[in-house]
C-alpha cells in the first residue's frame, strides 16, 4: 500500500468513527452536533498533514496514518486507582487534582473537594445550562485552518471545563492529569480543555500528561482553548512526561482581552513524536504574554514546537523563551512567528530560541519570524544552536569537577533557566525534578 493510500484510508477511517460518535452523542450533547459536523467536513477536505505541507515539513505523521488506532470512548472501563495518580502529582498535596483518563473525566480518583467558591470545574452535563459556557466550547481553536484541531473537535466527546468567576483570586492550583491507559489495540486519546478566566481574576492551571502502564501504540490528540478576561492574570503550564514511544499532537489556543497577563510554560520530555502548537492573541490593549519552552530530547525522538504570538492590538507586550536539549540521533523544531498587525502600534515583542546538540547525529531547525504590519514597534528576535561552553566546561574541570559531571551541571544550568520562571515553588521544584531525570538519562547515552 501507497504511503498516500495509507494517509487516505486512515482519514476515512477517522470519518467514520466521527459519524457514529455524532449519531451516538446527537441526542445528548445537540448544541455540539453542527460544529461536529462542520469538522468532519474540514477534516475531509484536509486529512492528515504530510510533509509536504510547509508547516509539517519536518514532521513525519505516516506512523500515525499506518496505525489503525480506535477511538477512546465512554464504554471504556477505568483502570486508574487513587493511590496510583499520586505519582502524577506535580503540586502538592493540597491541589485539586482533576484527572482525565483516556479521554473521559475519572472523577472517583480526582481530588476536587476543595474547590472553592467561584471556581467550576468538569464535563459538559456541569455546564449544559451555562450560556457563556457554551457559546466558547468548540469556538477558538480553527477546526478551519487545523486539521489535527478537525480531527479533536469531531471525535471529542468530553470536554473538561474550567470556569473561574470574575475577581476570584483562587491560591489552589488546578492540576489537569491526562492518564493515558495504552489497551490491546493501539487507542486514540481526544483530549479536549476550555477555561474561562473572569474578568480580575486570577489562577494557575497545569496540563500534565503521562502513560499509566504497557500496552500497544496511544495517539494523544489534545486541543486547549483558554480565554483570558479583562485584567485576568493566569499562570499555565503543560508537561508532557508520556512514554517514548507515544504520538501527541497538541493546540494551544489563548485570547487575551484588556489588561490581562499569562505566563504560559511548555515542558516536553517524552514521547516519540510530539507537536506543540501555541496560538495566543493579543486581542486588546495593555496586555502582557509570556511564553517559555523546554524540551529535552534523546533517542529518535521528534519534538516540534510552532507557536504564534498575534499582536492585534496596539500598546502590548510580549516574551517568548524556548530552549531544547538535543542528544543522540533527535531531531528539534521550533518555527515561532510574531505577527503585528498594521493597527498594533506600540509593540513590544521578543522572541528567543537556544538550542544544545549533545551528538553529531543531533539535529535542530529553527525559524524564528517577524511579520510587522505597523511601523512604531519594538520586535526582536534570535536564535542560537550550539554546543556547551568548552570555557566555562574547562573552568569546572580545572576545578576537580568530572566530564560526566560538569557537562550535566551546563546541561541543567542552561535548562534550568525556563522552569525558573513558573511561580509556585512547588510546581517548580516538581518539574526541576522531572528534568533532572531526563537530563541523567542523556548523560549516560551522551
Amino acid at each position: 500500500m501507497s504511503t498516500l493510500t495509507k494517509y487516505q484510508t486512515a482519514n476515512t477511517a477517522f470519518v467514520q468513527e466521527a459519524e457514529v460518535f455524532a449519531d451516538l452523542y446527537g441526542k445528548t450533547q445537540p448544541a455540539l452536533t453542527a460544529i461536529r459536523k462542520q469538522a468532519m467536513a474540514a477534516f475531509t477536505k484536509r486529512g492528515i498533514p504530510t510533509m509536504k505541507h510547509e508547516e509539517w515539513k519536518y514532521v513525519n505523521l505516516s506512523s500515525i496514518a499506518q496505525t489503525e488506532y480506535r477511538t477512546a470512548s465512554p464504554a471504556d472501563s477505568q483502570k486508574v486507582s487513587k493511590s496510583d495518580v499520586e505519582q502524577y502529582r506535580f503540586a502538592g498535596k493540597d491541589a485539586i487534582l482533576c484527572v482525565i483518563e483516556n479521554g473521559k473525566l475519572n472523577v472517583a480518583v480526582s481530588s476536587m473537594s476543595n474547590v472553592p467558591k467561584g471556581v467550576g470545574i468538569g464535563g459538559i452535563d456541569d455546564f449544559s445550562s451555562d450560556a457563556a459556557v457554551m457559546n466558547h466550547l468548540f469556538t477558538h481553536a480553527s477546526y478551519e485552518e487545523e486539521a489535527m484541531v478537525a480531527l479533536n473537535t469531531m471525535l471529542c466527546y468530553s470536554p473538561i471545563i474550567i470556569k473561574v468567576d470574575a475577581k476570584v483570586k483562587c491560591d489552589t492550583v488546578i492540576q489537569l492529569v491526562f492518564a493515558t491507559v495504552p489497551g490491546v489495540d493501539p487507542l486514540l486519546i481526544p483530549a479536549r480543555v476550555l477555561v474561562i478566566a473572569g474578568d480580575e481574576s486570577e489562577f494557575t492551571v497545569v496540563e500534565s500528561f503521562h502513560t499509566h502502564g504497557s500496552g500497544a501504540l496511544t495517539f494523544t490528540n489534545s486541543v486547549s482553548e483558554v480565554v483570558v478576561g479583562k485584567a485576568a492574570r493566569v499562570h499555565y503550564t503543560k508537561v508532557q512526561v508520556e512514554a517514548d514511544e507515544a504520538q501527541h499532537i497538541n493546540y494551544h489556543k489563548v485570547n487575551m482581552a484588556r489588561d490581562s497577563y499569562q505566563h504560559l510554560t511548555t515542558l516536553t520530555l517524552g514521547g516519540a513524536i510530539v507537536r506543540n502548537n501555541l496560538n495566543i492573541r493579543l486581542d486588546d490593549e495593555q496586555v502582557n504574554a509570556y511564553l517559555n519552552g523546554l524540551y529535552v530530547l534523546n533517542g529518535k525522538q521528534v519534538i516540534d514546537n510552532h507557536t504564534l504570538v498575534d499582536h492585534a492590538m496596539p500598546n502590548c507586550y510580549s516574551n517568548e523563551l524556548y530552549k531544547g536539549i538535543i542528544g543522540d540521533q533527535a531531531q528539534g523544531v521550533f518555527n515561532g512567528k510574531i505577527w503585528v498587525r498594521e493597527d498594533a502600534q506600540k509593540t513590544n515583542a521578543y522572541q528567543s530560541n537556544k538550542n544544545l546538540l549533545l551528538s553529531n547525529q543531533a539535529s535542530m531547525n529553527t525559524k524564528p519570524q517577524l511579520e510587522i504590519y505597523a511601523d512604531d514597534v519594538k520586535c526582536s528576535h534570535g536564535a542560537t544552536t550550539g554546543q556547551l561552553d568548552d570555557e566555562a566546561l574547562f573552568y569546572l574541570r580545572a576545578r576537580g569537577i568530572g566530564e560526566t559531571v560538569a557537562r550535566s551541571l551546563l546541561n541543567h544550568a542552561f535548562a534550568a533557566d525556563v522552569i525558573e520562571q513558573v511561580e509556585n515553588e512547588t510546581l517548580r521544584e516538581s518539574l526541576m525534578q522531572l528534568l533532572d531525570v531526563k537530563l541523567s538519562a542523556l548523560q549516560i547515552e551522551a
